[in-house]
């Protein structure tokens, strides 16, 4: 039976109030900031929307979801009588300890160790916590990223110092420029800067050495690797709008970097010629194991992940490091790539299966060893100096590896599935 405009005016407010929809109650709310919690921290889309779904489902609501990366669309009740929210996020950091703590909320109020509006409260505690780590700590793992990283690209102890000294002014930076939104938008190009004239001065002043390896692994943490194979990853899994975005981000931080890259290199023109420096000795096994362990620990804090889950960050970055060193050796680099993915997906998994805890704890880091930022790092260097073929065929290569890796990551979940969404 239908109901005129003209019978509701008649009608008495008790009756009109009893055709209203029912305002959002505590389960929405709870599942809205969930979301926002979880998109804050780096969650990429395909996790975030089934996460927000399974918590939907398990509170009774009907829900449809659909995130971006600087948006969230929800929308509850059945599709003739929906209720929609637009939640407009600025994209954060990854906080590895944040995403499990609501991850194990989600679980506390699915499973009624606490109701909804409680498990809301939570996240706002959960997001008001102070940072583990202090600006000390920080800074000294910018340093250890960058000198281990040199040492992974093949560089020496010249090479190794240099970029640490970057890395810790590009932290410096990062840390002066975290809250100020129209300073920390330049923060890309500004640190390209840096990185590469320091290693044009410390060329110039302490001898011949690799600028191109200096310069790089300073840029370490800003390499958006990462970022590309979640897109990738996004791509391959339906997201298509998010994917194409985060791949447009990605593209653009590279150009800023080597826009940078270029503009602090012109240092070195100003300066008097050095001799072209030899090639590398080949790093000895003991380095790479030491370097691989420290890139794990800074990697660790930088990601902001708990201190008990150090040594497990620590064994899957080096596993999914050697399975990929090993892969290329037999198989070429894609497939290397792909062996490396599988073999950390796979372990991740299953560690996440025996602890109940999320996956992501070791993926993201593991990955951070194995993206293809400094690929597309050099395939940009080489169209800058007009190097088109090379340039192009790197930057070929570079979204090869991406799609290894992420191939590898969704045949892992294939095949070892995590009883986590995240």
């Amino acid at each position: 039976m239908s109901t005129r405009p003209s019978d509701l005016a008649e009608a008495p407010p008790e009756f009109v109030a009893s055709l209203a929809p029912p305002p959002p109650g505590p389960a929405v709310a709870f599942v809205l900031r969930l979301g926002h919690a979880l998109h804050r921290h780096g969650t990429p889309a395909h996790r975030l929307e089934g996460l927000m779904m399974r918590v939907s489902e398990r509170l009774g609501l009907e829900a449809r979801f659909f995130s971006t990366p600087t948006s969230i669309f929800a929308s509850f009740g059945p599709p003739e009588d929906l209720r929609t929210s637009l939640i407009r996020v600025e994209p954060g950091d990854m906080d590895l300890e944040r995403l499990i703590l609501l991850d194990l909320l989600a679980d506390d109020v699915i499973q009624g160790r606490l109701t909804p509006a409680e498990g809301a409260r939570r996240v706002e505690d959960i997001l008001a916590r102070p940072e583990r780590y202090g600006p000390a700590l920080q800074l000294l793992c910018w340093m250890l990223a960058g000198a281990s990283a040199a040492l992974l690209f093949g560089g020496g102890w010249k090479e190794m110092g240099v970029s640490a000294v970057s890395s810790l002014a590009i932290g410096v930076l990062d840390l002066l420029t975290r809250k100020q939104p129209t300073t920390a938008r330049v923060l890309e190009p500004v640190a390209a800067v840096l990185s590469a004239a320091f290693a044009g001065i410390a060329a110039h002043f302490f001898g011949p050495l690799h600028g191109e390896v200096a310069t790089l692994a300073g840029l370490i943490v800003l390499l958006p690797g990462l970022t590309l194979t979640i897109a990738v990853n996004e791509v391959a899994t339906r997201n298509l709008i998010s994917g194409t975005s985060r791949l447009t981000h990605a593209a653009l931080i590279f150009l800023q970097l080597g826009f940078g890259a270029a503009l602090g290199s012109r240092v070195a023109t100003v300066l008097p010629p050095v001799p072209t420096p030899p090639v590398p000795a080949v790093m000895p096994p003991g380095v790479a194991v030491v370097a691989l362990v420290v890139a794990g620990f800074a990697i660790a804090v930088l990601f902001r992940a708990r201190p008990r889950d150090w040594g497990w960050i620590a064994l899957a970055g080096a596993a999914a490091f050697m399975g990929a060193r090993l892969g290329a050796l037999l198989l070429g680099p894609q497939l290397g790539a792909f062996a490396g993915a599988l073999l950390l997906g796979m372990g991740s998994n299953a560690l996440a299966r025996l602890r109940n805890r999320p996956a992501v704890t070791t993926v993201v880091p593991g990955l951070m060893l194995l993206v293809p930022g400094s690929v597309g790092f050099r395939s940009l260097a080489s169209l800058l100096e007009r190097d088109v073929v090379a340039g192009v065929d790197t930057a070929f290569s570079m979204l090869m590896v991406a799609v290894a890796l992420a191939a590898g990551l969704l045949s892992a979940n294939a095949i070892m599935p995590s009883r986590k969404v995240l």
